[in-house]
């Protein structure tokens, strides 16, 4: 008789106990550990008190040193910085987190100057043999188009004075492509992200131009040329899921077939006007649709089919790592974004936003962003720091949980537990999608 699913909301520090068709499984949260364990182990771990349960992970060899301590990173080296090009847009999305492109201001360029103050930004704090990353953004980034191309052939000229590595990338909403663009990416080997959301009339309702009229078919015939011409370049689809985009698995087959190299999405969580935003019955909806997502691309993966579905590969290549960190992502670490002006920001997303204001690009405030560092850490958030899931999730995106908090809460575990389970499955039909990985660790 199979097991009921636990409430995956309890809080426990230290494990977390799913079921699969193998049997009974653990994750071990310090160092995001998997392993088989005997049947009934998650029912009499209920049931222990705390030194039973401390015996237990000491008996698996799981009380050493902890991978993640208290202390944040101090004064790291910046590697990647998103540059806002164009603080203005030519569509008008209905949910913008840039509220229209422009982050609350006026609608501006970049300048030279700024985008060679943050190339210089970057080189000077590499060490030979280092990579560092560059990202255009806006806004719609195209509008400023001879900016980015100045400051990729600046930023490689840069790197190779110095002996480093560069990577590009680019996201953008892809109605000002240009044949060119593809020749230009191609040859500096960029990641592009086509915002996409859905097929047809779902992402004309959501994306539409300034005056209403759709974006679609426009954006499909200038994104064709790259999809062609992707060898270096990869080409990926970026789907904001809102409650009138639900239809994930026909979304991700289409854009699959059409050669993205990856296809992702992502929940509507905090827009500054609150439209789309989901609420918790919308999450569950997605949770759904996420699932039968998934489900499609282990069935391709056990076939030995490729199947771009980003959520569900870094998932399983993180679950196999053994993937640990304090944060949700490199904001205000190594990473951050530059606005128009030059101002320095914990990411792209709060450009102009003073809640996560760094300083500027030539003078960065270290002591803001020390803080930040501290402020955020995954030990200090609540729920967080009693959460099993706390160390893949990282604590949630900063911009989401300051201006709306925790809704997501449920979905990111609901969606860490059913990849879990995917692990276990995909490790057991076919290990060499995890190249020189085994099963995983035994307990009996």
């Amino acid at each position: 008789m199979t097991r009921p699913e636990p409430d995956l909301r309890a809080p426990r520090r230290d494990v977390h106990f799913f079921d699969t068709e193998h049997g009974q499984h653990m994750l071990a949260v310090d160092g995001s550990r998997v392993f088989d364990v005997p049947p009934g182990t998650a029912e009499a771990h209920a049931g222990w008190d705390d030194a039973a349960r401390a015996g237990f992970l000491d008996g698996l060899g799981l009380r050493d040193a902890p991978f993640i301590d208290d202390a944040p990173p101090q004064d790291m080296p910046v590697r990647s910085l998103s540059l806002a090009v164009a603080q203005k847009c030519n569509l008008a999305c209905t949910y913008c987190y840039a509220s229209g492109g422009e982050f609350g201001g006026p609608a501006r360029n970049m300048s030279w100057e700024v985008a060679r103050a943050s190339v210089d930004r970057l080189v000077s704090e590499a060490e030979p043999g280092d990579r560092i990353s560059l990202a255009f953004l806006g806004g719609e980034p195209l509008i400023n188009r001879d900016l980015i191309r100045r400051a990729t052939d600046y930023a490689v000229r840069q790197a190779r004075a110095k002996d480093l590595r560069v990577g590009f990338s680019i996201t953008t909403n892809g109605t000002l492509l240009r044949p060119d663009d593809a020749e230009f990416f191609e040859a500096h080997g960029f990641a592009v992200t086509i915002s996409l959301d859905g097929i047809g009339a779902a992402h004309d309702r959501l994306r539409p131009y300034r005056g209403g009229r759709g974006s679609f078919d426009a954006i499909l015939s200038r994104v064709a040329p790259l999809l062609e011409a992707q060898r270096r370049m990869q080409v990926g689809a970026r789907v904001t899921v809102t409650p009138r985009n639900m239809d994930l698995p026909e979304t991700l087959d289409r854009f699959v077939a059409m050669g993205f190299h990856s296809v992702g999405f992502s929940p509507m969580l905090a827009a500054p006007n609150g439209k789309h935003e989901l609420d918790r019955a919308g999450l569950d909806d997605m949770l759904a649709q996420m699932r039968l997502c998934g489900a499609a691309f282990e069935a391709a993966v056990v076939a030995g089919r490729r199947y771009p579905f980003s959520n569900m590969a870094s998932a399983m290549h993180e679950i196999h790592r053994g993937t640990h960190r304090p944060y949700p992502c490199g904001a205000g670490a190594g990473y951050f974004g530059v606005s128009a002006d030059g101002g320095l920001f914990a990411c792209h997303r709060f450009v102009g936003d003073e809640a996560a204001a760094m300083g500027d690009v030539t003078s960065p405030d270290s002591a803001r962003r020390n803080g930040w560092l501290a402020e955020r850490h995954v030990h200090t958030q609540s729920p967080c720091n009693s959460c099993w899931a706390r160390y893949l999730c990282g604590g949630g995106c900063h911009h989401e949980v300051i201006h709306r908090g925790r809704p997501a809460c449920d979905y990111i575990r609901g969606w860490l537990h059913y990849c879990l389970q995917a692990y276990v499955r995909l490790i057991e039909a076919r290990p060499d999608f995890f190249g020189e990985g085994g099963p995983p660790s035994r307990a009996e």
